[in-house]
């Protein structure tokens, strides 16, 4: 069961943190310099209906991985352990995530002008950002070089 978990969090990494670094590294530059919000929607609207089942299979699998590392979640924010840490990190760049994205949703893209194309750029690098140290932290688990 472990393996088959793993496996599905794994994949759900790869789409969320793949699509991101696809709309900052190949979409986003493009509207940029173009000043055109349709490239940035058209994207959204078709990376949401695999992204966000995705980041929830992350969510789910992380959970449950995490309470089978350390069954305790009060140790998941303990600094003692360096599983613990990574968990805790984990969980961090969650809460990050999800702040992020209900920012985006609820104020910027509601608003979203030619204008505010910058703001919204900044919040898909920090999306973005937190995808790549999100795989970097589950790597360190498994490898531990940095935490």
């Amino acid at each position: 069961m472990y393996q088959l978990v793993l496996a599905l969090h794994l994949l759900g990494a790869a789409v969320w943190t793949g699509g991101h670094l696809i709309l900052s590294l190949a979409v986003l530059p493009a509207a940029l310099r173009r000043r055109e919000l349709a490239p940035l929607q058209a994207f959204e609207a078709r990376f949401e209906r695999v992204g966000l089942p995705a980041l929830a299979v992350q969510v789910l699998t992380g959970l449950w991985l995490a309470h089978r590392l350390a069954p305790t979640p009060n140790a998941w924010f303990s600094i003692e352990g360096q599983l613990e840490r990574h968990i805790g990190a984990k969980l961090v760049l969650l809460g990050l995530t999800v702040a992020l994205a209900a920012h985006a949703r609820l104020r910027l893209i509601p608003r979203l002008t030619p204008e505010r194309l910058p703001l919204l750029a900044a919040h898909i690098v920090a999306v973005t950002a937190t995808a790549v140290l999100f795989v970097l932290v589950g790597l360190d688990v498994r490898f531990g070089a940095w935490l």
